[in-house]
């Protein structure tokens, strides 16, 4: 038996924003997009794991009112769990994080006692986002 990851689910208020900076800054590849009852799911990929799609999508999206409430004020909060990405060059990758001003820097480059390098910021939606180097 073989199980492997396929989508991690990220949540944003404001899909235009998310994807300016997962697409645009990060360089994720879009691979679907679709529109339904107002809301959207933007699909991205790393290009070097292709099999791997992060679904961007907003708390209310196919969801109850109260529970896409519920879910926007942890997104508003900062507390849902985080994404962690690789990357073979932290420093440049966090240089163009930056340059972007697109997400809130919470900690630059810096070895962790845990054993990795890496650099921690909010996206436009607050939530977490820390990369490592590879």
């Amino acid at each position: 038996m073989t199980v492997s990851l396929s989508h991690v689910h990220v949540l944003v208020d404001d899909p235009d924003a998310a994807l300016l900076f997962y697409r645009d800054t990060l360089g994720l590849e879009v691979k679907n997009e679709v529109a339904n009852d107002g809301f959207r799911w933007i699909t991205l990929t790393p290009a070097a794991q292709p099999e791997i799609e992060i679904v961007l999508s907003q708390p209310h999206a196919g969801r109850s009112v109260e529970l896409g409430d519920e879910l926007a004020a942890l997104l508003a909060k900062g507390e849902l769990p985080g994404v962690l990405f690789r990357t073979d060059n932290l420093d440049a990758t966090f240089e163009k994080v930056r340059a972007a001003g697109n997400a809130e820097i919470l900690q630059e480059p810096a070895s962790q006692p845990w054993g990795v390098r890496d650099a921690a910021f909010r996206d436009p939606a607050g939530n977490l986002v820390r990369i490592s180097q590879a």
